[in-house]
């Protein structure tokens, strides 16, 4: 493994702008309210080529003083475990707390190397006129550094690396890796998934709504493959969205749809199939990733509403747009058929990425087009002249025709529906294309080019003519001359 840095410190002093500067990403979220980070980030990361793994936590308070302190103090306990080299970050614009006292006798008992880092120190006279509190500390040197402007940031980090420990360098393998995404409405069970699915309490976990503000990247192994689960923060109605915190919160938590391979749609079946729960599919439906609705809090439905159908057909006539997607029934506090989920996040992630020689996807189109041809364009025959995949993550096809834009939404359906049933493919998006054939310009289209290029040929033709009708005069004229 990689040797492992982790960032402490109170709340506010700038551990996640710092952790930003390292790994050179914006992936932790900062903002200037106190506490935004309340689960652990880790992050690969290199200076130097001394490659590391980078941990920012949650500010450092006493149980007493703040709702999520206690669950946050055992997410910072066990990050520190975890590390090689712990960096003790303080704030140079406050000054010295009570909690950094607590704090650096706590880092004491660790017995691990500690870099201390003064932190927000911007001017020179910052340097020399606002330090002196800290040396009460009982500490020898400190690191002046400004995190958001980057000052002795590069100092800092040369004298960290050389601390490292060495380790082994090992080939990692990327087409084995598959990135999930939990979403849902907020206080759906997204966190105590993650946590059930990790085997671990791994994030913070609580009944107050909102508890995830940032999105967590967990790594898991099963049945020999390699999982990046990302706990992600709940998403309400747009209406519903005023602090700024939020919003960024959420457009972290669509980022993760974007870059994720199965997106985990959790619904709250004590509440049912809401409109938002359906909105958050679309989300997942527009970004191309596979699908898999988890009905959770499955535990809490007493005998009479726990009718399994009813709820499938609900939920499948709310969001027929997902059709293909799986869905499943689950308990994450007790873990009721979690185990089900990876099985099934293996199963999509094969037919996502899967591939089809040209070969047979012509004759599928092209036993489809028999079967049923497509309406009259214009008086003319709508021609399929070839197909072809172009690529995976989900499959996506284009279709050569002679009339791009005349092919019916309905029949692009029925085509969907044809591959989707004779590759197969049963729990993925399909991504259907029509382009127009190469080496033929279709006048009859609106498009600028086309018109402009039919606005030259007209032209062209008309001097011509009129170049003919001058040619036809003269000739005329001079055999009159005779």
């Amino acid at each position: 493994m990689k040797p492992v840095v982790a960032l402490l410190g109170r709340p506010n002093v700038g551990k996640s702008t710092l952790f930003n500067r390292i790994t050179r990403k914006r992936n932790a979220l900062v903002d200037d309210l106190p506490g935004v980070t309340r689960d652990r980030h880790y992050a690969d990361t290199k200076w130097n080529d001394i490659e590391f793994t980078l941990i920012d936590t949650g500010g450092f308070l006493s149980s007493d003083d703040d709702y999520f302190a206690s669950q946050i103090k055992e997410q910072l306990t066990i990050a520190a475990d975890q590390a090689d080299i712990l960096v003790f970050i303080m704030d140079g614009r406050s000054g010295l707390s009570p909690y950094d006292q607590e704090l650096a006798d706590f880092l004491r008992k660790m017995s691990k190397p500690v870099f201390y880092v003064i932190n927000k120190i911007e001017s020179y006279k910052q340097q020399h006129d606002g330090l002196f509190e800290f040396y009460s500390l009982g500490i020898a040197h400190f690191y002046e550094i400004s995190a958001e402007h980057g000052i002795g940031v590069g100092d800092f980090l040369d004298d960290l690396v050389e601390a490292l420990p060495e380790y082994g360098h090992a080939e990692e393998d990327d087409e084995n890796l598959i990135k999930i995404a939990i979403v849902g409405r907020p206080n759906v069970g997204k966190s105590s998934l993650a946590n059930q699915l990790f085997g671990e309490k791994r994030v913070v976990v609580n009944e107050k709504a909102g508890t995830t503000r940032d999105a967590i990247e967990l790594a898991v192994e099963h049945k020999k493959r390699k999982f990046i689960l990302v706990d992600t923060a709940g998403i309400r109605r747009k209406g519903k969205v005023t602090k700024k915190l939020e919003k960024f919160s959420i457009l972290k938590s669509l980022k993760s749809l974007d870059e994720c391979d199965v997106a985990l749609i959790l619904i709250d079946s004590d509440e049912g199939i809401t409109d938002q729960d359906i909105t958050i599919a679309g989300y997942a439906e527009d970004r191309g990733c596979g699908a898999m609705f988890l009905l959770n809090k499955w535990d809490l439905l007493d005998k009479e509403r726990k009718n399994i159908k009813k709820y499938m057909e609900d939920l499948r006539y709310k969001a027929k747009f997902l059709s293909y997607a799986p869905a499943l029934t689950i308990s994450a506090l007790t873990g009721q058929r979690c185990h089900k989920i990876l099985d099934e996040v293996i199963k999509i992630h094969r037919e996502y990425c899967h591939r089809i020689s040209t070969g047979i996807l012509n004759r599928i189109i092209e036993d489809a087009v028999y079967r049923s041809e497509p309406s009259l364009h214009k008086g003319r025959r709508l021609k399929f002249f070839y197909s072809a995949q172009v690529a995976t993550r989900p499959p996506c096809f284009v279709c050569f025709v002679n009339y791009s834009k005349a092919v019916h939404f309905s029949y692009k359906r029925y085509l969907i529906n044809q591959l989707r049933q004779m590759i197969p493919l049963k729990y993925t998006p399909i991504k259907l294309y029509f382009r127009e054939k190469t080496g033929k310009i279709d006048f009859s289209s609106k498009t600028k080019e086309s018109e402009r290029i039919f606005q030259k040929k007209k032209r062209h033709l008309a001097k011509r003519q009129k170049e003919r009708k001058v040619q036809s005069k003269r000739k005329r004229e001079r055999d009159s001359g005779k």
